[in-house]
């Protein structure tokens, strides 16, 4: 099977987007993914899917902890920021949430710690185990759908 015929199926499911931050000592570190999804209500389980070639992997090997934002509908700069889409040196505004970094407009935010990992083909999977959750009631998502940013309106 071919890898881009694989690659546009995929693609067909639509998703959100989010950004997945972590802190390394001072350092605050983000990818865009939107390989996320909930896995368990008791106990609250979230999962996330890491490239191994990412240098994300190292960072959330090291940290041990996770925030997920779930973008906004006008987020899409930040999304092609954090996958390295956009090479201009942004500022990015963060708020800190249960000590945390998370992107300041997220519709929800997310702080997790690595629960377990799973090694994958060519992905590792990283089961967060939810600590905090706050949540934007007004805010729209930001969509994806084959390879494309898409308005839900």
């Amino acid at each position: 099977m071919d890898d881009q015929l694989f690659k546009r199926a995929m693609g067909k499911f639509a998703t959100g987007v989010t950004v997945v931050t972590t802190e390394v000592g001072e350092n605050v570190h983000g990818m865009t993914a939107n390989a996320f999804m909930s896995v368990s209500l008791d106990p609250k389980l979230i999962v996330i899917s890491v490239a191994n070639k990412a240098t994300m992997k190292g960072y959330l090997d090291n940290a041990g902890s996770f925030a997920v934002s779930m973008l906004a509908d006008n987020q899409a700069d930040l999304s092609m920021y954090f996958a390295g889409q956009k090479k201009d040196d942004k500022s990015v505004e963060f708020d800190v949430f249960d000590n945390m970094p998370v992107l300041h407009g997220a519709i929800a935010t997310i702080t997790c710690d690595v629960h377990n990992t799973h090694l994958e083909g060519d992905h590792t999977l990283y089961i967060g185990r939810v600590r905090d959750i706050r949540v934007d009631d007004e805010g729209k998502p930001l969509a994806y759908f084959s390879g494309k940013y898409y308005d839900l309106a």
